[in-house]
């Protein structure tokens, strides 16, 4: 299939020259193939990068799912699950993924990468669905007013994670597994059922009492 060529070809031409290729007619020529035919599938080159990315995110929930244990595993073991079954694809995926961080972090420094686009939505609906088990298990507190916005506060975390892994110089990037397992044990302080949780508690008993 042509697509998957196409994508290849890309791939290894990053992995070899460590940059996209100059155009698309530079690519398509080494493929021996129409410069239209790219077009059919991919608008330039950054719609491969993106694909590539989002296609880490599904491969590492679809990974990550198939342990024998994750039907018994929490919200909070799913997310670490997840990163580290991500980790796992970049590790072997490095020169690309390190590259790719690099430039778009680079060109969009503070921002949420664009090359990250799709990868974001797959994490965010993702984070919805452990979220609302973990709500059902109270795991999870329900907070009507700022609830909504954990998807969001949980890619931010995921960027902190990503982030951390381009710049990680540590052997087998261990700093970067260390990183994750603080992170989201964090959030899930924050998002589950704290002090704060038990002063509403108590203010809501009292506004009731009068």
């Amino acid at each position: 299939m042509d697509k998957d060529r196409i994508k290849q070809a890309y791939l290894d031409y990053v992995l070899r020259k460590g940059t996209p290729p100059a155009s698309v007619f530079k690519l398509t020529s080494k493929l021996s193939i129409p410069e239209a035919e790219f077009y059919r599938f991919y608008a330039n080159f950054d719609a491969i990068d993106r694909e590539i990315w989002a296609d880490f995110a599904r491969e590492a929930r679809q990974r990550a799912a198939t342990e024998p244990v994750w039907e018994q595993y929490g919200a909070r073991e799913k997310l670490l699950g997840f990163y580290y079954t991500l980790l796992e694809l970049l590790k072997q995926n490095r020169s690309y993924a390190l590259n790719s961080l690099h430039r778009s972090l680079h060109r969009m420094p503070g921002l949420t990468p664009r090359v990250l686009d799709d990868f974001r939505q797959d994490f965010e609906q993702f984070v919805q669905d452990i979220l609302q088990e973990g709500k059902r298990t109270e795991e999870v507190a329900v907070r009507p007013l700022v609830q909504d916005q954990y998807p969001r506060l949980f890619w931010q975390q995921a960027l902190f994670v990503l982030g951390f892994f381009a710049k990680d110089d540590s052997l087998n990037f261990e700093r970067t597994d260390a990183a994750v397992e603080k992170a989201v044990t964090l959030s899930f302080d924050l998002v589950g059922r704290n002090t704060l949780d038990s002063a509403l508690d108590l203010a809501r008993f009292l506004v009731h009492r009068r």
